[in-house]
């Protein structure tokens, strides 16, 4: 009897990771076609998994199981050496909003919450987790215009993000994946 109360407590953590911050929305019209391929982190608030790595990209490619294949790359600045972790995204909700759960480690999922997104081109997005400590800056290109992330900056600042914080990702061609 003693293990129900531990389960439940730890069914709602794990859920509980997947949420998004109260107040934010996911995009809507998402479109997982268009969004599959490589993008290069810009920004992002500080997190230990990805603390020493510089050039990180992520790649997003379909799975046979209809989930999304993600696969997080970036150059270890003490060792030289490229580091990748490869994890598994599925959509929370309809598939046509930006919302989806995703894990790198096993049974265990954190929310990936696309917040902003270029819906003409999709050429820049910005992602949160379950809560306001987790926030990044995507494009497709290693550099976003000033304009466009100046832009971003301000929205994040306004959805209560600790834009003061942001880490913006260096990306030396040579080390690029």
């Amino acid at each position: 009897m003693k293990m129900k109360p531990l389960l439940l407590i730890l069914l709602l953590a794990l859920t509980g990771c997947t949420g998004i911050p109260e107040g934010i929305e996911p995009v809507k019209q998402f479109d997982v076609q268009r969004y599959l391929g490589k993008w290069y982190e810009i920004a992002r608030l500080d997190h230990r998994f990805e603390r020493g790595l510089t050039a990180i990209t992520a790649e997003y490619s379909l799975r046979e199981d209809g989930g999304i294949r993600v696969v997080n790359s970036g150059y270890n600045v003490d060792d030289g050496q490229l580091e990748q972790a490869e994890g598994r995204a599925y959509f929370i909700g309809a598939n046509d909003v930006g919302s989806l759960k995703v894990s790198f480690f096993g049974p265990f999922y954190g929310g990936y919450h696309i917040i902003e997104l270029d819906k003409e081109a999709y050429r820049y997005a910005m992602i949160t987790g379950p809560d306001r400590d987790y926030l990044w800056i995507l494009a497709r290109t290693p550099d976003l215009a000033p304009a466009v992330l100046n832009d971003l900056i301000a929205r994040a600042k306004t959805l209560g993000f600790a834009v003061d914080q942001l880490i913006f990702t260096e990306h030396d061609q040579s080390r690029t994946p």
